[in-house]
């Protein structure tokens, strides 16, 4: 637990507090510890009275899961602005975390590092990718995780419509939310995060991922359409560094884990089964939507006024783009009555496989990946001249079953007392429980820090990460004098994101979102000082609701509403 005179604990703990995707990787505690936070959170509990929840009571787990993504899909916005947290260097960060581990491993399993994932990401410039190209090729954005007030403020920021987040933001909202709104046992909720990545795998029905602001069913992974396939890229392409539970965690890189193992094992048995499907009509005409250059070699057939027509499959698969129907399923008769009649041919078309044909074959044949020779069977009914019948089976094999590369199970297993909300009401409950078990769980007591509760977590790390981390208040008031800075800050909105009298923003915060206490005012002051001043510490005071920053260049004052202690000269 926290230890005020242990530089690597408070490093810990103030890692809680801005929890960038650095930090995060390097501490995989803090994953859980942000869904715990949102949990605590009276913002979210407040979904629940939401008119778009009142009729899910008696849905499905899958029915309530897909009425709250709809909601987040309508409240937030995926966000990868490299600005919204600032930068920082590779050499700064290594600096901060050489004595968690080593810069080559590093650089195998954290994209800011090097690491660049499968052929996918040799194909594409990462650093261009991400917007990182237009800086020198040791700078790294903070990619900070927002809680979900810092997710809702986006709204104030200018730009943005509606509330926003990262992925990793978007997958402890969504882990949250469902344990929360959608009533899923925190038990099925496994946290996925990849060096690129992070999404969810919630453990109902046949398994549903969430991806950062959607949802991909079983049937919705193997339907070859653009959007699944982007969904597909991290599992297909990456490794899984970190699996987050509420029994604890697994890391790649690290030589033991917390997660229970048996959780671990069901887990594994549970996403493998998600990720692998026979193969059938639909499934071979799903493929063929994801491979299009193999429609070529196809043809559909139609009966058209009573008489036989024909048309290529490519053509039919363009056709989807405008209509609901699909090629392969139950609705292909209707997508092919939408196309016009001179698109069809009287006769066949040569040197193409008729769908109908493999239609008729799949109703009687099964096949299975795991059976060679009904594969050959398959293999048989695909060959002719126009089609590379290896190149085809190999690549149906990996559509139809992907292999994640999660963490090794050979690992020494460490047990910690499992995180159990499955029966809280509110969030008060939440933070009941939470109290009850941080004195034995450092998941649950990193979640205050990530909370930003100041009454119930230490002011030494929050600080820390406040002057330490927060360069974008220091960067938009580079040109002004502090006078003009002070008063920049009196004209931001005097409320805080963070509702309660404890819990406080950091500095970027209060920028970005142009709102804040006084108190957190008067920290992202000296924040700007400190940067221009290091030798120069300011000092901050409170007499009553009045909040003082003294400093050489001037005292200035704030008014507060929160009710914290004020931290000590030696937290600073």
């Amino acid at each position: 637990m926290y230890n005020e005179n242990d530089p690597l604990s408070v490093e810990k703990y103030s890692s809680a507090v801005t929890l960038s995707d650095m930090e995060v990787f390097i501490f995989p505690e803090l994953m859980m510890s942000l869904v715990i936070a949102n949990m605590m959170s009276p913002k979210l509990w407040q979904w629940k009275s939401d008119p778009w929840f009142s009729k899910t009571g008696k849905a499905s787990p899958l029915k309530r899961v897909q009425r709250l993504k709809q909601y987040i899909m309508d409240h937030f916005t995926f966000n990868l602005d490299l600005d919204t947290w600032g930068l920082t260097t590779k050499e700064k960060e290594l600096a901060r975390f050489s004595a968690y581990i080593d810069e080559s491993i590093l650089a195998k399993s954290n994209a800011l590092f090097g690491y660049e994932g499968d052929k996918y990401y040799f194909d594409i410039d990462i650093r261009k990718h991400f917007g990182l190209d237009k800086y020198t090729s040791n700078v790294i954005p903070y990619w900070k995780t927002e809680t979900l007030e810092a997710m809702e403020a986006f709204r104030f920021k200018e730009g943005y419509p509606t509330g926003a987040g990262e992925c990793v933001s978007l997958a402890a909202l969504y882990a949250a939310s469902s344990a929360v709104v959608a009533q899923i046992p925190l038990d099925d909720i496994y946290m996925l995060a990849t060096p690129l990545h992070s999404q969810n795998f919630l453990d109902i029905g046949d398994g549903v991922l969430t991806n950062n602001r959607r949802l991909v069913t079983k049937t919705m992974w193997f339907n070859g359409t653009e959007l699944t396939a982007k969904a597909r890229r991290a599992l297909e392409n990456e490794n899984v560094t970190i699996v987050a539970h509420s029994t604890g965690y697994i890391h790649t890189i690290y030589d033991s884990a917390t997660i229970s193992p048996d959780v671990y094992s069901k887990f594994n048995n549970k996403l493998n089964k998600y990720l692998k499907t026979d193969i059938n009509f639909e499934i071979l005409a799903n493929f063929l939507r994801h491979h299009s250059e193999f429609q070529k070699c196809f043809q559909i057939s139609h009966i058209c006024c009573g008489k036989p027509r024909y048309i290529e499959a490519e053509k039919v698969y363009q056709y989807e783009h405008s209509s609901k129907s699909r090629v392969g399923d139950s609705t292909q008769n209707k997508l092919l009555h939408e196309i016009e009649e001179d698109d069809f041919y009287t006769s066949p078309l040569p040197q193409r496989i008729m769908l109908s044909d493999l239609e008729a074959f799949f109703k009687s044949n099964h096949i299975s990946l795991e059976d060679s020779s009904t594969v050959d069977k398959l293999k048989l009914h695909l060959c002719n001249n126009c089609l590379p019948i290896d190149r085809v089976i190999e690549n149906l094999k990996k559509f139809c079953k992907t292999v994640p590369n999660i963490p090794d199970s050979r690992k020494k297993w460490q047990s910690t007392p499992a995180i159990d909300l499955n029966d809280v009401k509110s969030a008060e409950d939440v933070i009941a429980k939470m109290k009850e078990l941080r004195k034995t769980n450092l998941t649950a007591d990193l979640a205050f820090s990530a909370f930003r509760d100041l009454k119930n977590s230490p002011w030494k790390p929050f600080l820390k990460a406040a002057l330490q981390r927060n360069p974008v208040s220091i960067k938009q008031t580079t040109t002004m004098s502090v006078n003009d800075t002070f008063n920049r800050l009196c004209t931001f909105d005097n409320s805080s994101i963070y509702p309660g009298e404890s819990r406080l923003a950091q500095p970027d915060e209060v920028w970005n979102f142009q709102r804040g206490d006084g108190l957190e005012k008067a920290i992202c002051l000296i924040n700007i000082l400190k940067n221009r001043y290091p030798d120069d510490l300011p000092h901050l005071k409170a007499v009553g609701k009045k909040i003082f920053v003294i400093h050489k260049t001037g005292e200035f004052q704030f008014q507060s509403s929160k009710d914290v202690e004020m931290p000590q000269q030696k937290d600073f």
